[in-house]
């Protein structure tokens, strides 16, 4: 398929027929609380949905239990595997490029801005964590699982967003889209997979090529069952780097949001990090892995580290050595990777399970404005994945 500024301007009027249906029929009856508070007891694929659930949820869930009918097994299981192979690796990808990415599209950052108080500015990130975990599990899309009942309820809260954006005029769709529209549905699948392979690359992981097309298979599914239109989205790696340049040139950017977003993942991080010696690691590794372009814009300060942190390539060269030449030492890594990641999603989360709720208003404080977005334009490294 290919991508055009024609093509991309629908996108970006489209939202999810579905999804926003439900929502909006849930507000109009007055059952959003009902359902927030049912749907806390529904957590796990296959359970019985609670008495008393409103029809137009029960039927929206039915509707989506199941992944797509033409999902392929056989390369879930190979994402599964990379990711494992991968998991740390992966994590810093999400945490120190794929979530500044978000930041620097105007449009999403204002959005988040909109959608996460300023009281817990590490709940986008425990849930991005959490969501993937669930994703990369052997029993995802198995009875018993957390993921489908996640996919759903994440969702309905991208729909609830728009609900409430536009039911109170706090966007303006004219200049900006719909807000959550599908082109940025497609770019946020961008930044989750495509732009983390990127990262791998850029850190001096090696990928298969094998690997690397399964790993954005999963993110396609995943797509798939969050509301995005499959005869849009990117089918093959290539696709997605035409569309990945393409969005970020119309769409990337400086913005008061972006900065303030971008100052609290490195405060969270640099909270993470025992000690206070290693916390210019988190600007550095963030500068390192989205270019001095976009971090200037992001306001990520500079460091003595951003030398250092280029040596990282090397240290991962070197582990990679080790874990193909030593099955211990692979195991070793392995799990030491493993366990690295549940520490950072314990943290993140606060050992909480993080639930995926409708909001049922937005506050006020947040400070979503209606302001035109302004826009900057930059030409993308190309990007090797191999």
């Amino acid at each position: 398929m290919t991508y055009t500024e024609t093509s991309m301007n629908d996108l970006r009027a489209a939202g999810d027929e579905l999804a926003d249906a439900t929502v909006a029929a849930l507000f109009d009856r007055g059952e959003v609380g009902k359902f927030n508070t049912l749907m806390r007891y529904v957590s796990v694929a296959g359970a019985p949905l609670p008495d008393g659930l409103p029809d137009v949820a029960r039927e929206y869930l039915n509707t989506t239990s199941a992944p797509p009918s033409w999902v392929d097994w056989g390369e879930m299981e190979k994402a599964r595997l990379f990711f494992i192979d991968n998991n740390v690796h992966i994590s810093t990808a999400l945490s120190f490029a794929s979530m500044p990415a978000c930041y620097v599209v105007p449009p999403v950052a204002r959005l988040l801005s909109a959608t996460h108080g300023l009281e817990y500015p590490s709940k986008r990130m425990a849930e991005t964590g959490q969501f993937t975990v669930y994703l990369m599990r052997p029993d995802a899309f198995e009875a018993g699982s957390r993921f489908i009942p996640a996919a759903q309820k994440v969702r309905l809260l991208h729909a609830s967003i728009r609900h409430h954006l536009v039911r109170e005029n706090r966007w303006d769709t004219a200049a900006s889209g719909t807000p959550i529209c599908q082109e940025d549905m497609i770019g946020g699948q961008m930044f989750f997979s495509l732009l983390v392979l990127d990262s791998l690359d850029r850190l001096g992981i090696h990928m298969s090529t094998e690997g690397a097309e399964a790993y954005y298979y999963a993110w396609r599914v995943v797509g798939a069952m969050l509301g995005v239109d499959q005869d849009a989205v990117p089918k093959s790696l290539v696709e997605a780097r035409q569309f990945l340049d393409l969005y970020m040139v119309r769409h990337m950017g400086p913005s008061e949001e972006g900065a303030h977003l971008t100052r609290q993942l490195i405060d969270l991080y640099e909270e993470v990090v025992p000690g206070t010696f290693f916390d210019p690691i988190v600007s550095a590794l963030i500068r390192h892995l989205v270019g001095d372009t976009c971090a200037d814009w992001l306001q990520v300060p500079r460091t003595p580290w951003d030398t250092l942190v280029k040596a990282v390539p090397h240290l991962l060269g070197v582990l990679e050595t080790i874990e193909d030449h030593s099955p211990l030492g692979a195991w070793a890594l392995d799990r030491l990777g493993h366990l690295t990641s549940v520490l950072e999603l314990s943290s993140l989360t606060r050992g909480r399970v993080m639930h995926y709720a409708i909001p049922e208003q937005l506050k006020k404080d947040y400070g979503v404005s209606n302001a035109v977005p302004r826009k900057g334009r930059w030409t993308p490294p190309a990007a090797t994945v191999s």
